[in-house]
């Protein structure tokens, strides 16, 4: 690829809805010098591949904006910034159109239902209390309609603009002209509530939609608030601050206790240990000495470190995960709601039969054939008008959403609810999700003695190494009193050595014992060799002369994982284990959950393209993981499920959180989506039928055979049941079992 071709991610300003992916998708990709658009609706972004010498950026926004949308042009965290208010600022805009719309609209709703013939000067008051919705709450819809209508387009903002607008506009007809219907032995009635209505109901489905996706970058905030803002670096024997940007392959950098480690490197100079877990997902920080290499975004925990810088700033590991996730991200395809799809060919129908009816009754229909005309098509846009298919899904995502988080599962978007029970591969990372992830003490075989168990809680604390925070925390849970030791040694690799109560001992591993010609017992021999092939990391205690016992640590399998993984399973799940731990360990706990497909030593990188694999293959993956190392494949998954005690950068990742970290929720997430997915098919089942029933009623087709011609008022009743069935079906989800 040559210097001019160019890849680029940009934030969307404008796009309202998932159709709107495919106009700027359409329509930019039609301009001369541009390759390849690939719009996302739910991260409001756009990747363009294009020749810069042909087009440049500048081009492409303004092409953007002929059809109503903006690129944000600049750098990537200016625009991050620009984004993130924009979007807070549009939510907050919705938020007031809804609340103001509703406020008229509960009045002009009661007048029409309940007090018709009551008030005097009634339609006037419906027609100002009206004005104000469509004319501020509602104005959007009209202009994207006009928008759209300009390129020979049409969506949902279309059908609503156009069936309020007609209701609207033939309801101040008939308020400032009565008498025109009077004089034709008919009812002069308006359409107000109907406008109003619907327009305030679909603004609530805007506003739910909008406040779900309203966090979709945080993922890359989180990944990016890992990278350092200043380094210590060493240079001429001095230490000087600089920006990551201006260290440069071999400079020395100074890490100190609780830093965290700002760039990739090799340690020059320094011993200690190092927090990999955003990186391996390994719990047991890692020791680190003179040649060992470390990685940005890792915590320094003990130790200072010099490290020998091997990689710039925008090359290390931490940088190449953030760009697999913003990759990831936006490669996914835009949300499409099957309303949205539908409105594409219904509204061009819609309009067809309405201006068909009007004809028809106007040309061949009884005198005054005006009239019969003019109500005929008002009445198909009425009965028409998408009150129910705006409630259909989100109602049953409100209500399937919230019986979700009453059980412990966090669902960040409808996509996510939608993807759920389509599932048919299920990748698992071990530390945090299979496991609690956390070194715990498991087998202690050693004889009973307060005295011994004093003297280990003693040697133990004085040690800054995870194993022997690990034993102290089992010896402190017991009660066991801490006293100062007579002496203490850190065996650097080996364990420690220490006198407590003027008799000394050595808690270490088995070199250590062999080194102080310490004897093992055959007993002792056999027990090590069964815990190692558990895959737990075993520790010698021993006096001045042979070994007494041996305490085992592992990361403890979570009580409800096999259970878990068996119900899965079941359902017809394939599962896979994918972990950055060793072989043997990795093994032991794939046996122990009942997993037969796993692998062992994986990086960040690889487990997002063995996710890539499967998707090639027709697999639709979900990754469920808990750490910073997951961040990625959790991102390029079907479906991210995080679990609830993982970092926040792997929930944000995620379109699931399980605030319970059980996996048997996982299960319950599915079977709720199946739920919910179900709910929405009836929803829209009742969306319509109403619609393929009354709209040919409505346009006259039984009027030759009987003489019925369907009344306004009954096709604004139709329009009422509709979205009551929709409501009513929706209310069902809380009732039913996970």
């Amino acid at each position: 690829m040559d210097s001019t071709h160019i890849n680029k991610n940009f934030k969307v300003e404008g796009m309202t809805c998932a159709s709107c992916a495919s106009s700027l998708e359409s329509y930019i990709g039609a301009q001369k010098g541009v390759f390849k658009v690939s719009a996302n609706y739910a991260n409001k972004t756009a990747k363009i591949e294009f020749d810069q010498s042909i087009i440049s950026e500048e081009k492409l926004d303004k092409a953007a904006k002929d059809i109503g949308y903006s690129l944000l042009l600049g750098s990537d965290s200016m625009n991050q910034e620009k984004a993130e208010l924009n979007e807070i600022k549009g939510l907050n805009l919705l938020k007031k159109k809804l609340i103001f719309a509703s406020i008229f609209t509960i009045p002009v709703f009661i007048i029409s239902m309940f007090m018709m013939g009551v008030l005097p000067y009634e339609n006037y008051i419906m027609w100002v209390l009206s004005t104000p919705v469509l004319v501020w709450s509602g104005k959007s819809f009209f202009i994207n309609t006009f928008k759209r209508l300009k390129h020979g387009s049409t969506n949902m903002d279309t059908l609503v603009a156009l069936s309020t607008g007609v209701a609207y506009v033939f309801s101040v007809f008939t308020t400032l002209n009565p008498h025109y219907f009077h004089s034709q032995g008919l009812h002069a009635h308006v359409y107000f509530e109907s406008a109003v209505v619907i327009i305030t109901l679909i603004l609530l489905g805007k506003y739910l939609e909008e406040r779900a996706k309203n966090k979709t970058s945080s993922a890359i905030k989180g990944l990016m608030s890992l990278q350092a803002k200043e380094v210590c670096v060493i240079r001429n024997g001095e230490e000087i601050i600089l920006k990551p940007e201006d260290v440069i392959k071999g400079d020395l950098v100074l890490v100190k206790p609780g830093e965290r480690i700002p760039i990739d490197g090799k340690v020059k100079k320094g011993e200690s240990f190092v927090d990999e877990s955003m990186i391996t997902g390994e719990s047991i920080p890692m020791k680190k000495e003179k040649g060992e290499l470390v990685f940005a975004g890792t915590v320094n925990q003990k130790g200072s470190l010099r490290i020998l810088v091997e990689k710039a700033s925008g090359n290390t590991l931490l940088a190449q995960i953030i760009h697999l996730v913003q990759n990831a991200q936006n490669d996914k395809p835009p949300i499409q709601k099957l309303a949205d799809k539908v409105s594409g060919i219904f509204v061009p129908i819609v309009i067809s039969i309405s201006i068909v009816a009007f004809s028809v009754w106007y040309f061949v229909g009884p005198e005054p054939s005006f009239t019969p005309a003019l109500l005929s098509l008002i009445t198909v846009l009425i009965i028409a008008c998408p009150c129910a298919l705006g409630l259909a899904t989100p109602t049953a995502l409100m209500v399937g959403i919230g019986k979700a988080a009453e059980n412990g599962i966090l669902i960040k978007n409808a996509e996510a609810l939608e993807i759920a029970h389509k599932v048919n591969e299920l990748i698992l990372d071990k530390t945090g999700t299979i496991t609690e992830g956390k070194p715990r003490v498991t087998d202690v075989i050693l004889a009973e003695s307060n005295a011994l168990s004093q003297a280990i809680l003693s040697i133990e604390s004085q040690s800054e190494h995870p194993l022997a925070e690990a034993i102290s925390s089992y010896y402190f849970d017991l009660g066991i009193e801490k006293i100062e030791p007579d002496y203490f040694e850190s065996i650097t690799g080996e364990g420690a050595k220490g006198k407590v109560n003027g008799r000394t001992y050595y808690i270490g591993n088995e070199k250590l014992m062999k080194e102080n010609n310490l004897s093992i017992s055959d007993d002792v021999k056999s027990n090590y060799k069964l815990l190692t092939e558990q895959a737990k990391t075993v520790v010698f205690v021993a006096d001045e002369k042979s070994v007494l016992g041996l305490i085992a640590i592992a990361d403890q399998v979570k009580q409800s994982s096999k259970k878990a993984i068996e119900k899965l399973t079941s359902m017809g799940i394939e599962i896979t284990m994918l972990t950055g731990d060793n072989e043997e360990t990795a093994a032991a706990i794939a046996k122990e959950v009942g997993i037969t497909n796993f692998k062992a030593k994986v990086l960040p990188q690889e487990k997002g393209e063995y996710i890539k694999e499967l998707q090639n293959k027709g697999k639709i993956v979900a990754m469920s993981g808990d750490g910073i190392n997951d961040s990625h494949a959790l991102a390029q998954a079907d479906l991210g499920i995080a679990m609830g005690s993982g970092t926040d950068i792997a929930m944000e990742s995620a379109g699931v959180t399980l605030m319970h970290s059980d996996l048997e929720q996982i299960a319950r997430m599915v079977q709720l989506s199946k739920n919910t997915m179900s709910t929405i098919r009836q929803n829209l089942f009742w969306a319509f039928i109403y619609n393929i029933i009354g709209i040919p009623l409505a346009a006259g087709v039984l009027y030759p055979f009987n003489g019925f011609l369907l009344n306004p008022m009954i096709a604004g009743g139709a329009m009422a049941m509709s979205s009551v069935s929709v409501v009513a079906n929706s209310l069902r989800l809380k009732n039913k079992n996970l």
